[in-house]
């Protein structure tokens, strides 16, 4: 199993919105055939792992990291080239979270005779499909939250000067975490200070995350880098009904999205929801603090990655998110799952966040 899964994470950058599954097929203790997910549309692991193995699959053990599909989807379900391949177990790291599928895989198996087991590793292949994972149960893509900060909190010096905080080890690490992503989130005010394209770069991927801004206004300007620079597609929310505005962008290409207002902004709920319908599993956020706090207090950041630079900037630098004053120190936000990490000569924080704000 542990073999399947770093099949899976071959897949990282390409399968969504599939998850990344990985598959390993055993007979007589001898591996005789093993293979991944690559991409939506085309083979799964087991299909993969199946032609490798040829005849030799028949009374071998099958592992593999998710559940095999059960329904005709754009490619047949693997149980039936399972059972048609007479396989004599599966066993497999966790069920499949979608409800098409849930238990149905495990039913129609063990239907055929086939002994099977799941439950092997399962927190791995759990941590490696948690966008996938989170999208089927929750509704809402998995969201990831970056940020470059000077050791004392800081992303930008008052006037906005933010290139470069970090170095460029930091920065070339942060483009796998976006590589990673099925798409990549920001506000309006970040797109007009910054003009940034959201794209990959550094990473070599077939695929680039869908760019997407929270402009309440419609104040993008169409000469933006992020609809003229190289990337995915581009995704606007806004509240405008302005159909002279909203014309103007999808004759650019821009997919337009006109959702309900929230205390005059995007209804960040909505957007999530949005989002999930539209496939996405992976959500990085790359903010300014207003749009980071916001979230954080709508109890919608699942992770952080914190990039810390080995500086000082003051305290009338920018902050990382703008909540609010809190006056008791029980309400603050708690951390956990923590990993420091050394890239370059900056310091990473991965964490998870225990939702106290809501």
């Amino acid at each position: 199993m542990t073999q399947a899964l770093r099949l899976a994470e071959n897949g990282l950058y390409t399968t969504t919105p599939n998850p990344r599954v990985g598959c390993v097929i055993v007979r007589d203790g001898q591996i005789v055939g093993s293979g991944w997910h690559v991409r939506s549309g085309e083979p799964h692991a087991e299909i993969h792992a199946l032609r490798a193995a040829g005849s030799l699959a028949r009374g071998a053990t099958v592992y593999v990291t998710l559940e095999p599909c059960s329904h005709q989807g754009r490619t047949p379900p693997c149980t039936r080239a399972l059972i048609e391949a007479g396989v004599n177990r599966v066993m497999m790291a966790m069920l499949d979270p979608n409800d098409r599928v849930n238990g149905e895989g495990i039913r129609q198996l063990r239907a055929a005779g086939i002994a099977v087991q799941s439950g092997l590793l399962a927190a791995e292949a759990r941590a490696l499909n948690i966008g996938f994972v989170t999208r089927m149960q929750l509704g809402r893509p998995w969201v990831r939250m970056k940020v470059a900060a000077s050791l004392d909190g800081k992303t930008a010096l008052n006037n906005g000067q933010s290139q470069w905080i970090t170095g460029e080890a930091a920065r070339l690490d942060a483009h796998k975490w976006r590589a990673q992503s099925c798409a990549i989130l920001t506000g309006i005010g970040s797109i007009l200070s910054d003009n940034a394209q959201l794209n990959v770069r550094h990473v070599e991927t077939t695929r680039q995350p869908v760019r997407v801004v929270l402009d309440t206004c419609l104040r993008l300007p169409v000469q933006a880098k992020v609809l003229t620079g190289e990337g995915g597609q581009t995704w606007v929310f806004t509240t405008a009904t302005d159909q002279r505005k909203i014309q103007s962008l999808q004759q650019a290409g821009i997919k337009v999205l006109v959702l309900p207002s929230q205390a005059g902004k995007v209804d960040l709920h909505a957007v999530m929801n949005s989002l999930a319908e539209l496939q996405i599993n992976e959500l990085l956020i790359e903010a300014g603090a207003t749009l980071n706090g916001a979230l954080v207090a709508s109890g919608l950041v699942d992770e952080i990655i914190l990039y810390f630079a080995p500086m000082l900037l003051g305290d009338q630098a920018r902050g990382i998110l703008a909540l609010g004053e809190l006056t008791n120190l029980s309400d603050h936000i708690e951390l956990q799952n923590l990993d420091w990490r050394q890239v370059g000569k900056d310091m990473r924080l991965t964490a998870t966040l225990v939702k106290k704000l809501v």
